[in-house]
């Protein structure tokens, strides 16, 4: 099996920030890739330089054997790509979108006709094809752009966030879109801060986490990182802030790592015959009650915090907090 994207050392400066550090991975031929991060955390930046949108400052991108560099045209040609923000227009329906994106391809009269037809029908848009976009839910919006991005039958599909703001329904629906199209043949890149999305879509994830890619593997592999621990979760009523938990928590012997998951309290350790009677007494000496207590497996979450020492829940800073903080990083005032 070939590699249908290599990315090499791929290094994005923004003046004296850096956005992406030295990013090394390949997606596979017939593969679905998963770089998860949070927000801010050098994703689409990096397959924006993949894309050829944006010029790397070092390092390579080849695309189907072809250098992204020297190479935009035959790059752009072989791959789809699905924005985070629509390129759709909303003043026009859904037909001529597509017809639109077809010409931009070069493709005849006859086979844009064909594949618009195609399109349509695989994703379920047909009845509503004259409808202006501006009135497509979130839903139906996601799926046409993700019909744009085909309609060139592009070899390697890029998607930015394929799921973010959607409801679950039409969430599920993407998600069964991009599987049946990766069945098909085709090698899938696409970012994503949802860990149960990386979890579920991606045979490889790659990890990135303030522009440098700190680990790469399958999310089982991934997991793995987390052996020898185990997974405790408590649920805790009374009127303390659940936030104020996790450093009470925190200095229990034993504990390594605490965080708020889902309204419950998510305690990773390697000793759990140690920890749980201590964390019932102290729960109970602040004037805590446990509705529910659970042992579980680790998750890719757990190894996701595990690696970066942060919940990728923790990350929902505003861009101009991202850009302090990464500038501050840098040395940077």
């Amino acid at each position: 099996m070939g590699n249908a994207v290599e990315v090499k050392e791929l290094t994005k400066f923004y003046g004296s920030l850096l956005a992406v550090d030295h990013a090394t991975f390949e997606v596979k031929d017939k593969e679905i890739f998963g770089l998860l991060g949070p927000n801010g955390a050098g994703k689409t930046t990096t397959i924006r330089m993949i894309c050829g949108m944006l010029r790397p400052t070092s390092g390579t991108a080849v695309v189907a054997g072809f250098d992204v560099s020297s190479k935009p045209q035959e790059v752009k040609r072989r791959i789809g790509l699905v924005p985070d923000v629509s390129n759709l227009f909303g003043e026009l329906s859904a037909r001529v979108n597509l017809e639109f994106m077809g010409k931009l391809y070069g493709l005849d009269k006859k086979t844009r006709r064909e594949r618009i037809d195609q399109v349509l029908e695989l994703f379920q848009l047909k009845d509503r094809q004259n409808d202006l976009v501006k009135y497509y839910s979130k839903g139906m919006h996601r799926r046409l752009t993700i019909a744009a991005a085909l309609i060139h039958q592009p070899e390697i599909l890029v998607m930015d966030e394929p799921t973010s703001g959607l409801d679950a329904q039409a969430a599920r629906l993407v998600r069964e879109i991009i599987i049946d199209l990766n069945k098909e043949g085709r090698a899938i890149l696409l970012t994503t801060h949802q860990i149960e999305e990386a979890d579920r879509l991606a045979q490889r994830v790659g990890i990135i986490d303030r522009g440098g890619l700190i680990t790469l593997n399958t999310p089982e592999q991934i997991k793995n990182s987390t052996e020898g621990m185990r997974a405790l979760e408590i649920k805790i009523l009374n009127g303390i802030d659940q936030q104020r938990w996790i450093p009470i928590i925190s200095g229990v012997k034993g504990v390594d790592t605490v965080f708020l998951a889902e309204g419950k309290m998510r305690i990773l350790s390697r000793d759990l015959s140690q920890i749980i009677p201590a964390v019932v007494t102290l729960v109970d000496k602040h004037g805590g009650k446990i509705e529910s207590i659970t042992v579980a497996q680790p998750t890719l979450e757990d190894a996701y915090l595990n690696l970066t020492g942060k919940s990728i829940r923790e990350e929902s800073m505003s861009k101009e907090e991202y850009l302090r903080e990464r500038l501050a990083r840098s040395g940077l005032r």
